[in-house]
């Protein structure tokens, strides 16, 4: 009879071993069993750009929070596409994540345009996390091919020309790199003639007299050698570039439950203003580093030379609202919610 029992309590033993392991391991966290992922980011500035680095802070971040389940590599310098495709690269899945202009493609993003609106931005650390709370409402419906993760833009930039410009009837018989269809917008209005070429391609536009003027925040005329080319810099925060870092929807969706919190915890606005905050940082810095270049002139504007830009500009907001009333949307409490927005988070002009 002792026999026959010595292998039954084994059996016993190795039944309830199993038994305690498969517990363990249901009552273990669910990300540990989350497949892989390696998220494609493409961003098409250039790898020396302090925005990079920003990027690869969010997705080590990411890396960390998901238990090491979500990678990431990162392509700068257009490696995966042209600057001007990144919002249909996120869409289509050629990048995870991208780095998206929307004023690269005028008319495509009417609500968002409104942030290029001049004349309405401080700085580019806290008006980051004011453009991302006010766009975070209309995303879904004008971006709805990808998954928005946050908004943000950079320090205001400026006109870099090589002439003086002052006043608005300056512009009058000017080509120039608009950043923006808005400001490409007020250049026509102005009787300016608009020369589309994205960031990197924009010092060559001047190089060959193609471009006579560039509007630019002040770090990246330097880091893309474009103060080589102009000498003129108006001393004043005409306009931000809103900017979108944003998901390609299926890979999100094929996320699990998790995974897909780890990623909503990234795509806030205290991470529109942590990965914007680096760059805003440099952008104002160069400021200093051009007035310092020997033959540049970095000047201010009067009182009344900026009352007449301020005058200068308004039909633009009216062109704007044009397009924004096609959505749907109304425009005037569009840009009220933005302007709220901006004077919550002190970024108001």
């Amino acid at each position: 009879m002792t026999r026959t029992r010595q292998p039954h309590h084994r059996t016993s033993r190795t039944a309830l071993a199993l038994a305690a392991a498969l517990a363990a391991l249901a009552g273990a966290p669910a990300i540990a069993q989350d497949k892989p992922v390696n998220l494609k980011m493409s961003s098409w500035v250039p790898a020396q750009h302090p925005l990079n680095p920003a990027l690869q802070a969010w997705a080590d971040d990411i890396k960390k929070a998901s238990g090491g389940t979500i990678t990431a590599t990162l392509f700068p310098s257009e490696q995966l596409g042209k600057a001007f495709d990144h919002y249909d690269m996120a869409r289509d899945g050629i990048a995870d994540a991208a780095y998206i202009n929307p004023g690269y493609q005028p008319g495509r993003f009417p609500i968002m345009a409104g942030a290029s609106l001049p004349f309405l931005f401080s700085n580019g650390k806290s008006g980051s996390a004011a453009i991302d709370a006010w766009y975070r409402q209309y995303a879904a419906k004008e971006m709805k091919d990808i998954k928005y993760c946050f908004a943000f833009v950079h320090d205001p930039g400026t006109f870099h020309a090589r002439k003086k410009i002052t006043l608005p009837t300056d512009i009058s018989g000017m080509k120039i790199r608009p950043a923006t269809s808005t400001i490409g917008q007020m250049v026509t209005q102005l009787g300016g003639t608009n020369v589309q070429a994205s960031a990197p391609a924009a010092r060559d536009a001047l190089e060959k007299g193609v471009a006579d003027a560039i509007t630019f925040p002040w770090g990246s005329i330097i880091l893309f050698g474009i103060d080589k080319v102009v000498k003129f810099h108006m001393d004043v925060p005409l306009y931000v570039t809103p900017f979108v870092w944003g998901l390609n929807k299926d890979k999100y969706d094929a996320m699990s439950a998790a995974q897909k919190k780890v990623i909503d915890d990234h795509c806030t606005s205290e991470w529109a203003e942590k990965v914007a905050g680096p760059w805003a940082d440099y952008e104002a810095a160069g400021r200093g580093k051009i007035a310092a270049e020997a033959g540049h002139e970095v000047y201010k504007l009067t009182p009344e030379q900026l009352d007449a830009w301020r005058k200068a500009v308004a039909p633009v907001e009216t062109q704007w609202a044009e397009g924004v009333k096609k959505t749907g949307e109304d425009p005037k409490a569009v840009l009220d919610a933005l302007k709220a927005s901006l004077k919550k988070h002190n970024a108001a002009l």
